[in-house]
């Protein structure tokens, strides 16, 4: 991991941009402790893979509790039908 300042990134853009995309993420430091991390495309969709992966385990936990406490709402096919008929 790389770490530099904002004014380090605007001399040598084309660096830390190499740095990124072949891995290595970039911390600039900022005024304020506004810090941010330059990756590349493809680590930030997997990233974003990742988090709607660990959102939809969250979901089927929830699911998992609801079923093992009795909170279901049970129906019959002829029941299914007729809504999906709606």
């Amino acid at each position: 991991m790389a770490v530099t300042r904002q004014m380090d990134i605007r001399a040598n853009i084309k660096k830390y941009f190499d740095l990124a995309f072949s891995g290595e993420p970039v911390i600039v430091s900022r005024k304020e402790n506004k810090n941010v991390v330059v990756i590349s495309e493809r680590e930030y969709f997997d990233l974003q893979k990742a988090k709607r992966n660990a959102e939809y385990l969250t979901m089927l936990d929830r699911s998992f509790e609801q079923l093992a406490n009795g909170e279901v709402v049970t129906k019959s096919m002829d029941e299914l039908e007729h809504l999906a008929d709606e």
